[in-house]
């Protein structure tokens, strides 16, 4: 008899699919408040990954990490009308601390712009102070009206970097290196998710920027959802909170600006690109826990077999959960291990042990075959890396075979409303064009050019516009 599904199938309710996922892998809880969450061990075991990923890759940058107050006065948001103007509807605001309404209200982070400023105008005074180069690890609140775990929550937490250069071209450059060396580095080669990197339309780029640069990733159900975004500032700010530089000619100038940030929406795209019916699939090189090693029964030579194989391959650099719960039945343990989407099970039981053998449960490609129990620490690397690179080529076909080349608004709308990305000629399209679709829900995610870079202006001819449904 086929056993019961633990989870709603991705073909009948793909929302409810994620919403178990997240539920029955215990990633995370919602909170108290409406719009917040609780993430879990296993789930924030996750995030700690991600971040050591991503942290190395910034600092690998010249990057340097610090940390800003939560806090913010409220008039700081008021200097830049652009960016006041675009964080008003989300903002959470303070009025009363220590049973006393405040002189000055306080706004909860959304973004540090305004604050970071407030001392890059202090810290930076000629132009061997330049560049600048800071990076925070912190949480931020936007209220959310629509709220979903980890996709769309009232707090998240995030990395938000922001930096400030002698010249325009430095900004530029700058910003685009971490859309290439940090962000599409990590995503390709640890999350093993596919993305399409381009350039924001004025709709979309963020609020105070002059150019914003983002990577926009298929889900399982063929929306997009934006991954990543880093921005060129300009001047905006500068001018703003007056950050200026004495320059090697005696002459005071405003810096040039960029602020980059990723946050822990990644956890939910990884659900909705690699998970499948049975859980989550998680990369191998972001696991966590790689491989796990379960004892079928409780037979004491069982016990001390699966406790030095863990040994052995931890030995071997591997990260590695040793499952002795012999009290939990196996079935349940399995299938615990199979929704965590743990890359590799490792299963041993008497008959196994007399035949010197262990049973290999690949959770990504799936399937289960016999292997020698003392070739495991030469057998699994290779494995793991096979399947990474079948994670990020799934990923990539996904999002290839429902890609369309439109010549018109009505096919680009009829494309992406059928679950599909449409690439149509921004020329056609136009800001006109997309605010025609946005009254159908469906948004320009991004301007590519005809080769498939990143153009240097968006209304460079030839641009494609990508157009989708959104997260």
């Amino acid at each position: 008899m086929a056993k019961a599904p633990v989870l709603t199938p991705q073909a009948d309710d793909f929302p409810r699919w994620y919403q178990d996922l997240i539920n029955k892998a215990e990633l995370a809880d919602n909170g108290p408040v409406r719009g917040t969450m609780v993430i879990r061990p296993y789930g924030y075991g996750l995030w700690e990954r991600m971040q050591a990923e991503l942290d190395a890759r910034i600092k690998d940058t010249g990057t340097e990490n610090a940390y800003f107050p939560l806090l913010i006065p409220q008039s700081y948001l008021t200097r830049e009308a652009d960016h006041v103007e675009g964080f008003a509807p989300e903002l959470a605001v303070v009025t009363h601390g220590g049973g006393k309404e405040l002189e000055e209200p306080a706004v909860v982070r959304p973004t540090s712009e305004t604050i970071v400023n407030e001392y890059f105008s202090k810290w930076v005074q000629s132009y061997r102070d330049l560049p600048l180069l800071i990076n925070q690890w912190a949480n931020v609140v936007r209220w959310e009206l629509r709220p979903r775990l980890f996709l769309r929550t009232s707090e998240f937490l995030w990395q938000e970097g922001h930096t400030a250069h002698a010249t325009y071209e430095e900004a530029r450059d700058f910003a685009a290196r971490i859309q290439r060396e940090v962000y599409g580095d990590f995503l390709e080669n640890v999350l093993a998710i596919d993305f399409v990197s381009g350039r924001k339309t004025v709709k979309e780029r963020f609020a105070g920027a002059v150019n914003t640069l983002t990577l926009e990733s298929m889900m399982g159900d063929g929306k997009a959802l934006q991954m990543v975004t880093s921005h060129e500032l300009g001047q905006n700010f500068a001018r703003a909170f007056d950050t200026r530089y004495l320059t090697s000619d005696g002459t005071q100038e405003l810096v040039w600006q960029t602020s980059w940030g990723s946050t822990t929406r990644m956890i939910g795209a990884l659900v909705m690109i690699h998970g499948d019916d049975d859980g989550l699939r998680v990369p191998p090189r972001l696991a966590q826990i790689q491989v796990v090693v379960l004892a079928v029964k409780g037979d004491e030579a069982v016990l001390a077999k699966v406790r030095e194989v863990g040994d052995r391959l931890r030995a071997a650099g591997l990260r590695v959960r040793v499952d002795d719960r012999t009290d939990v039945p196996f079935g349940r343990r399995a299938v615990d291990w199979e929704l965590k989407g743990v890359p590799v099970r490792v299963e041993i039981g008497p008959r196994d042990l007399e035949n010197g053998t262990a049973m290999l449960a690949r959770r990504i490609p799936g399937g289960k075959e016999p292997v020698a129990i003392d070739a495991l620490e030469s057998l699994l690397p290779a494995v793991l890396e096979e399947d990474q690179a079948l994670l990020l080529r799934q990923s990539r076909e996904r999002r290839e075979s429902r890609t369309t080349d439109v010549s018109t608004i009505e096919e680009a709308a009829e494309v992406a409303a059928a679950g599909g990305w449409a690439r149509v000629p921004w020329a056609t399209l136009g800001e006109e064009g997309e605010a025609r679709l946005a009254e159908q829900s469906l948004t320009v995610r991004c301007l590519i050019a005809e080769d498939g870079s990143v153009p240097d202006d968006g209304d460079a001819p030839g641009n494609v516009a990508v157009v989708a449904r959104a997260y």
